[in-house]
């Protein structure tokens, strides 16, 4: 049987999710997700199906209209009833809460932000509907998000990274074997990711045939399955073919063998084992910077911004949508830039000129 591409695997493991999670909650949930399915990824739709959860399992516990109740009980009728201040509640209840399992859960409002959000999806899209004469989620506002500072590496941090992974430098004795086996695959794997901004799903997904050294491009997916050409330079071209030359030797496991970067069980290499070998390294080079894939991703989109000052290619080359959210992202930079213009126009010479 042909081997599927690699975002096609992930979206049939989150539908797989999807419909497991939706198994305990009312059956009116099912139309939700069809409904929102063309405008939503599969994690989102898995991250809603968890908040919903959440919500419902609130109601019962801790409002007395819902007590005694099975989730699998609650009707649309029953959430037509939900009012501002149970919402407002809500918000409060998740600062902290215990689930059913004992385990112990904190938001800070990020968290309560994105939960509530999910609300505010779901009642939309019933209200739209006209099954709920109601639509409190509207009313209720979201909580005030703190600006956190862009964590990013510095040029002669980047150096040094790279410098880490080809060298073994700071690594301890255990971390060194590994090292001897994965060195060429590590240092082509943070050159491609500080090279090209791709995202660690979209570096891990590549396959032998999305790579063409011809035009020093690559074919990824982004977010909603756009297929793009990103394209790299020379360090990542040589670093490419250098682990390439590795791999031919390489027998990839069995469903594995399109996989681009491999695993040391010869399975495409996973998203958890990018994001541990980025804090490896990162941790010997800038121990107080919690560095990560995305941080990596932000470097990127920093230095070429520094480079272009065309906020409108990083955004295109980054993949993002609306390029307000980069400009959020690189506001800092963006200022820098304008403070540079002060002195860029003159308006008289001066004197002896």
């Amino acid at each position: 049987m042909e081997q599927k591409p690699y975002f096609q695997q992930v979206d049939i493991q989150n539908t797989k999710k999807l419909r497991e999670l939706l198994a305990p909650l009312p059956p009116f949930c099912v139309t939700f997700f069809r409904g929102i399915e063309p405008t939503t990824s599969s994690r989102t739709r898995i991250a809603y199906a968890y908040d919903l959860k959440v919500f419902f399992e609130f109601l019962i516990r801790e409002n007395p209209c819902y007590r005694g109740k099975e989730i699998k009980d609650i009707t649309l009728s029953d959430l037509d009833l939900v009012k501002p201040f149970d919402l407002e509640e809500y918000m409060e209840y998740l600062k902290y809460y215990s689930a059913d399992d004992a385990s112990e859960h904190i938001n800070q409002e990020r968290g309560i932000t994105r939960k509530l959000s999910s609300l505010k999806t779901f009642y939309n899209y019933f209200y739209k509907k006209e099954l709920f004469r109601n639509n409190p989620a509207a009313l209720v506002s979201l909580p005030k998000l703190h600006s956190k500072d862009i964590i990013r590496l510095e040029i002669d941090e980047v150096a040094m990274l790279l410098d880490s992974v080809e060298n073994g430098d700071g690594l301890t004795e255990r971390q060194r074997a590994f090292h001897k086996k994965t060195r060429i695959r590590d240092l082509a794997l943070l050159t491609l990711l500080l090279g090209t901004g791709i995202r660690v799903s979209e570096c891990v997904g590549l396959d032998l045939n999305d790579v063409d050294f011809k035009n020093d491009g690559i074919r990824i997916h982004r977010k909603g399955g756009k297929e793009v050409v990103v394209y790299f330079g020379e360090e990542v071209h040589t670093a490419l073919l250098d682990y390439l030359e590795e791999r031919r030797h390489l027998i990839p496991a069995e469903g594995h063998e399109q996989a681009f970067f491999l695993s040391l069980q010869q399975k495409r290499i996973s998203v958890k084992t990018v994001e541990n070998l980025v804090k490896k390294y990162a941790r010997i080079v800038t121990p107080l910077k919690k560095i990560t894939p995305h941080k990596l991703r932000s470097t990127y989109g920093t230095n070429l911004y520094r480079e272009t000052g065309d906020i409108y290619l990083v955004a295109d080359v980054l993949g993002h949508s609306d390029v307000n959210t980069t400009k959020k992202h690189y506001a800092a930079i963006e200022d820098e830039r304008r403070r540079s213009a002060r002195n860029a126009v003159r308006l008289r010479e001066k004197p002896g000129r």
